[in-house]
């Protein structure tokens, strides 16, 4: 590990100052995945502001009707929060889905929104890898390429975003909030808070330099059957092939709305609209479900290694009409 200097922060305002000071500084709360990174050398902050004594670990009401999340809140306590359990039971779900319970009870939900993927590429230094090392060339394009993306990729980066609850986050339309270095907060819709690869892969969301997630709020409760399914290789402590995050009501065998956020499957969170849409008013058929995954799936492309994902998206939007249907 780089040598690097550490302040505690003893407020909002006074660690996004001292962290729009120094463009190589980073936040630190849970380090589940920041620690990891500055032991391989892939983040070599100079400094780092450690934000865990921050009042930000609360979850509240909004006057709006819906929650407010503090980013210093951990990922086992929001998922046993009992407003989450019953009123966004599939930000629960997605939460329990991911990681350990070891890593649940330090990982913060600021934290988890920026998580960075887990690309093997990405993580191997001494490979090429445009995410790491811009300009550098993308090992996973030739490579083993099995986790990667099918939609949302570029010819620079087909790394994946790795966060379960964001997905879940992102079907719920959460807001992220955030205070810069001049102490000017500022509101985020999820689906504007992360970046397409394109040309410029390791820039991974729209933060600003030194800007700090302070809460993260979700609207109103939405109606409907809750659901998370996640398919990977193994039952815990693995990410997502694809996941698929799910707000469905029903009348009967017709689906009224749906609203479907998918992982595993981009370098975000992935929701399409024209996928819902198809899903408006439809009988909960398969034909119902391969017409929403004909949306989703539009110009998906498979690497070799993952062309299972195609096939695998369908089969997982369908088990998870059927589970709305018995629920």
């Amino acid at each position: 590990m780089i040598p690097f200097t550490y302040e505690r922060a003893t407020d909002e305002a006074a660690a996004a100052r001292a962290a729009a000071g120094n463009s190589n500084t980073k936040f630190i709360a849970g380090g589940t995945n920041l620690l990891d990174l500055m032991k391989l050398q892939i983040e070599k902050p100079q400094h780092l502001i450690d934000i865990t004594h921050l009042p930000l670990n609360r979850i509240g009401p909004t006057e709006q009707g819906g929650l407010r999340i503090g980013a210093m809140v951990r990922n086992s306590d929001l998922a046993a929060d009992t407003r989450i359990r019953r009123d966004y039971a599939v930000l629960s779900r997605a939460l329990l889905a991911g990681a350990s319970g070891q890593l649940r009870n330090m990982a913060t939900t600021g934290g988890n929104l920026l998580q960075r993927t887990r690309c093997y590429y990405f993580y191997t230094p001494g490979l090429p890898c445009n995410k790491r090392d811009p300009g550098s060339g993308c090992s996973a394009l030739l490579g083993f390429n099995r986790m990667h993306a099918i939609v949302g990729a570029s010819d620079q980066c087909i790394a994946v975003h790795p966060s379960d609850m964001a997905v879940a986050m992102r079907v719920l339309d959460a807001q992220i909030e955030t205070m810069n270095g001049e102490g000017k907060r500022r509101v985020i819709p999820i689906a504007d808070f992360y970046r397409l690869p394109g040309n410029t892969p390791h820039l991974e969301n729209n933060l600003q330099a030194g800007e700090l997630i302070t809460s993260v709020t979700l609207p109103p409760p939405v109606r409907g059957v809750h659901l998370y399914r996640k398919v990977r290789d193994r039952a815990s402590y693995a990410f997502a092939l694809v996941s698929v995050a799910a707000v469905i009501e029903r009348s009967g065998d017709q689906i009224n709305n749906a609203r479907l956020a998918f992982g595993g499957l981009a370098p975000q969170p992935w929701r399409v609209p024209a996928a819902e849409q198809a899903l408006h008013e439809a009988p909960g058929t398969a034909v119902s479900a391969d017409r929403a995954a004909d949306a989703v799936l539009a110009g998906a492309t498979g690497h070799g290694h993952n062309n299972f994902k195609i096939d695998l998206t369908r089969r997982t939007l369908q088990a998870v009409l059927a589970a709305s249907q018995r629920a």
